[in-house]
């Protein structure tokens, strides 16, 4: 193991000897036994790679483009809530490390963050928005980010109710005060109102694309049927996800529901990206070679943020970048776009994919 990754590796703990342990607490747990809170990076570590060899790699390129928006590294940064409990700046020393590493993060609508601190970062960003059933409040969180810079939006869309974890703080509202979450609506909602909407269709992903006039990414996707409506429905973008195992325990590891997806919307232009569990260059190499146009850290940044700030998630993002870089050398790729799914072998065979 290298010195790199022994930082990451030991971020988690540093993390928890510095966070208040209830708020370590609710960022680490998962749903039910937290079974699929667990296996999301063994899922990652049970694939393994077939490289090429004699292939010139002098010159290795970890540039991309996601919707349009270019960045260095494919590595991104997942929508969290309660990063000022991390970093008294939140989101915006988040967008501070993003921006220094050349990458995009998405910012999460529960935040206390008003979006207009995020564009000083010149970090791209795209907003995470949960459909309340007070529309006018969504509308609202729409518009700020809007107006703020956001190139996207992102629509949580397994969260119709809030799983149960079994243990008081179920959900965040339960867990810390209201103004740690409402910072991009006018006043302290009722909760009622605030509450995720159990109503919505693919037809919200046209509504959202109308309030916004932008691109439209679904995110909690695990189904290649679904992930094909959505794209016939207007969504430019999949984020495959089971978020991070906090909804319901049991739910398929994005390792194994990536392909499918990916094959579903082959021939719709939409982009497909993924999170859970990614932790090393390889796995944002396997993503990759399942077709992932890139990744998206959550837990992870976390840790970072509270140990080192900004400094922290740039360097997480760095040294991940640095890792995929080393692999796709290692395996004979020299850019993103020359990576294919015959550079993996599965362990073990995977819904009929794999060997």
């Amino acid at each position: 193991m290298t010195e790199i990754g022994r930082w990451m590796d030991g971020l988690e703990e540093q993390a928890a000897r510095a966070l208040p342990s209830d708020i370590y607490g609710y960022f680490r747990r998962g749903a039910g036994a937290g079974m699929s809170a667990a296996e999301a990076s063994e899922a990652w570590d049970r694939l393994r790679l077939r490289p090429h060899v004699l292939r010139d790699v002098s010159a290795c390129d970890t540039s991309t483009t996601v919707l349009g928006t270019p960045v260095a590294t494919p590595v991104l940064v997942a929508p969290s809530t309660l990063q000022r409990k991390a970093d008294p700046a939140g989101e915006a020393a988040t967008a501070r490390g993003v921006a220094r590493a050349g990458s995009l993060l998405a910012v999460t609508s529960n935040t206390a963050v008003p979006f207009s601190a995020l564009p000083a970062s010149e970090a791209p960003w795209w907003v995470q928005v949960y459909v309340v059933r007070d529309r006018s409040l969504t509308v609202e969180v729409l518009q700020r980010a809007k107006a703020a810079g956001a190139r996207a939006v992102v629509l949580t869309a397994d969260t119709p109710v809030i799983g149960s974890h079994r243990k008081p703080g179920a959900h965040v509202a339960d867990f810390v005060q209201p103004e740690d979450l409402y910072g991009n609506v006018t006043g302290i909602p009722a909760r009622e109102a605030a509450e995720h909407a159990p109503d919505l269709t693919p037809e919200v992903i046209g509504w959202l694309r109308e309030q916004t006039g932008l691109p439209v990414v679904v995110k909690g996707v695990l189904r290649g049927d679904d992930a094909r409506e959505f794209a016939a429905a207007g969504a430019s973008g999949i984020l495959v996800s089971n978020h991070g195992g906090r909804q319901l325990d049991g739910l398929v590891p994005t390792a194994w529901a990536l392909p499918e997806v990916v094959d579903a919307v082959a021939d719709t232009g939409a982009e497909v990206y993924v999170d859970g569990g990614l932790c090393r260059g390889t796995h944002v190499l396997a993503a990759l070679a399942l077709g992932a146009r890139a990744v998206f850290l959550g837990r992870p940044v976390l840790w970072a943020l509270t140990v080192a700030g900004d400094a922290g998630v740039a360097r997480l993002i760095d040294e991940l970048t640095h890792e995929l870089s080393e692999a796709m050398r290692i395996t004979g790729t020299s850019s993103l776009s020359r990576m294919t799914r015959d550079l993996l072998w599965a362990l073990p065979s995977v819904n009929g994919w794999g060997t």
